[in-house]
């Protein structure tokens, strides 16, 4: 049963890990680590919460203007996560799925990934996607690519393109679009994640820096969502009747 209080879909974009670090005198890089417990505490919060899938913006298309020393410990803070968690995962039932542009990764981590996404593809208890090499208008961009190869084969009439037909060639077409998209450290903005999916989502900032983004402050998100009203572009009195309803959508 579809609970309107519980969002089925959680994005969150986890950011903080530098500025964690300086206020600590310590390097940019120590505070990715321990942004890794936070993913941990979050995750487990979600299975607790019924939160069906949740999806981690861990590194952007535009992260590789990094300096490099920070991309390597990224990528390897990565290859060291699926290590030591995707046992953990599996054990959980918690289907693991990346998405974004992997060619661009290395050789050695995009293998590790596949490895992953085979060993928890039949769990169902909780989607995790993170998000790496990700961006909103790559995956626009990729989505206009594959509509306009079917138009150029003669397998697609152009006046047959809406939106139900485009989102399906966009990342995770297959599950529902966030309900709640969550930005931790202080930013308002939506950093070019999940655009087209995030269009009526409802948006939760917090100052805390991700890696003190505990499962309590997850809770209060979480919480800040169930006395939310999500109209769709309709009246609260039309939602009160039960005039309408979206597949796939709860609505309080």
């Amino acid at each position: 049963m579809c609970d309107p209080r519980i969002p089925r879909h959680v994005a969150i974009i986890m950011d903080g890990n530098g500025r964690w670090a300086r206020q600590r005198g310590l390097p940019r890089t120590v505070g990715h680590r321990e942004g890794v417990k936070s993913v941990r505490a979050v995750v487990e919060e979600s299975i607790r919460r019924r939160v069906e899938i949740l999806t981690l913006f861990a590194f952007s298309s535009e992260n590789w203007r990094r300096p490099p020393s920070e991309v390597n410990v990224l990528m390897e803070l990565f290859m060291s996560a699926l290590r030591s968690e995707t046992r953990r995962l599996h054990e959980h039932q918690v289907q693991l799925r990346v998405i974004g542009e992997r060619s661009a990764l290395p050789d050695k981590l995009q293998r590790r990934i596949a490895e992953a996404e085979d060993l928890t593809a039949g769990n169902t208890r909780l989607h995790l996607q993170i998000a790496a090499n990700y961006g909103g208008r790559w995956d626009i961009t990729q989505a206009v690519r594959r509509v306009a190869a079917e138009v150029h084969a003669g397998r697609l009439d152009p006046s047959a393109i809406d939106e139900r037909l485009f989102a399906h060639h966009l990342s995770f077409p297959d599950l529902p679009e966030p309900d709640l998209f969550i930005r931790t450290g202080g930013e308002q903005r939506l950093s070019n994640f999940v655009l087209w999916q995030a269009a009526y989502a409802e948006l939760y900032f917090t100052e805390i820096l991700w890696p003190d983004f505990d499962a309590a402050a997850y809770g209060q998100a979480l919480d800040d969502y169930a006395r939310r009203q999500r109209r769709f572009g309709h009246t609260g009195e039309q939602i009160q009747a039960g005039l309408w309803s979206l597949p796939d959508v709860c609505v309080g």
